[in-house]
């Protein structure tokens, strides 16, 4: 048996991105916080995105302030980048890194504190801003789970802070925006990929449904993983 439900609406399919003006005006954003790293930024990835968006009549600022692997610090940084400026939504562009830094933000620009003050699930006690998720590798899936992996500044211990509430409400897939990703990265989410095929097929808490996905998941990456390498 099994009790299952998605809170993120999914959009897939090459050249998807076209569509985020579309859905984030449907999701009622009017001044987003674009969170993406330097590198999507340097992709072209970002320029492109704003674009779209300010296509739309959005006003859109950009925060690109953090690393792989965000911590805290940069989290804060980005709190208070936007909170300067009055955004209302946030959209998350990148690899997992930009996506958990996304939800790391608006947790704090909402809920206030630290971030170290949402490890482990639900503590958020007010509602978040409205997020979109436009990942740029496929691996993490970040953008279909409520948790944000965040490292504390001082102590460099990642903290796994989740909430219902950060659930994404859109996530675009664009298989197309892969493609300017280095080798390694695409190894590397690739494997990460992999993994979650594994764990959720062999964890104690796995249902008819989560199998289903499992065997399909490892099934198009035992039979593709190297060829795109």
């Amino acid at each position: 048996m099994f009790d299952f439900k998605l809170p993120t609406r999914l959009v897939f399919g090459p050249g998807t991105v076209t569509r985020v003006g579309r859905i984030a005006r449907d999701l009622g954003m009017t001044r987003p916080l674009l969170v993406a790293d330097p590198g999507i930024r340097n992709a072209g990835h970002v320029e492109y995105a704003v674009k779209l968006l300010t296509e739309v009549g959005l006003d859109v600022e950009v925060f690109d302030q953090f690393a792989v692997n965000p911590d805290s610090a940069m989290v804060d940084r980005g709190v208070a980048f936007a909170s300067t400026l009055g955004r209302d939504s946030v959209i998350g562009l990148g690899g997992g890194s930009s996506l958990d830094c996304a939800k790391g933000i608006n947790l704090i620009l909402t809920n206030g504190g630290q971030i170290s003050d949402y490890r482990g699930y639900g503590h958020a006690q007010k509602p978040l801003l409205p997020m979109v998720a436009i990942p740029t590798t496929a691996g993490t899936g970040s953008e279909a789970q409520s948790y944000a992996v965040i490292s504390d500044t001082t102590t460099h211990l990642k903290m796994a802070c989740g909430d219902p509430k950060l659930a994404f409400a859109a996530a675009i897939l664009d298989p197309e925006l892969t493609l300017s990703q280095p080798t390694q990265v695409t190894a590397s989410a690739g494997f990460d990929a992999i993994a979650h095929a594994v764990e959720t097929a062999v964890t104690t808490r796995r249902t008819e449904l989560s199998m289903l996905f499992s065997r399909e998941a490892f099934r198009l990456l035992n039979t593709n993983y190297e060829r795109v390498l």
